[in-house]
């Protein structure tokens, strides 16, 4: 067994004790993330707002992806056409 094998098969169980905590706590969590985002933005006198809610976005999307990744959601949660954190992709939609 290789080192990143042993090292995957060490952490498995704790990313699965992170995920139940984040599905039982992502009211809390994303509580949290707002509380902090309004600090942050409050003490910088709204100069990154935009870098502040993007980030908040990102942090939001990451957690509700682990919090949900046993319930068949991971992975189909973007609109087609979308990337998923990013903006719409450049050119014309695809034909349909």
């Amino acid at each position: 067994m290789g080192l990143l094998d042993n090292l995957k098969a060490r952490l498995g169980p704790a990313k699965d004790k992170v995920s139940d905590l984040a599905q039982q706590h992502e009211d809390k969590i994303d509580r949290g993330l707002d509380k902090v985002a309004r600090t942050v933005d409050e003490r910088t006198k709204g100069k990154y707002s935009d870098r502040i809610q993007t980030g908040t976005g990102k942090a939001k999307d990451a957690m509700g992806r682990l919090a949900h990744k046993d319930d068949g959601t991971q992975g189909g949660g973007a609109a087609p056409g979308t990337t998923p954190g990013g903006p719409p992709p450049a050119g014309p939609p695809p034909a349909s």
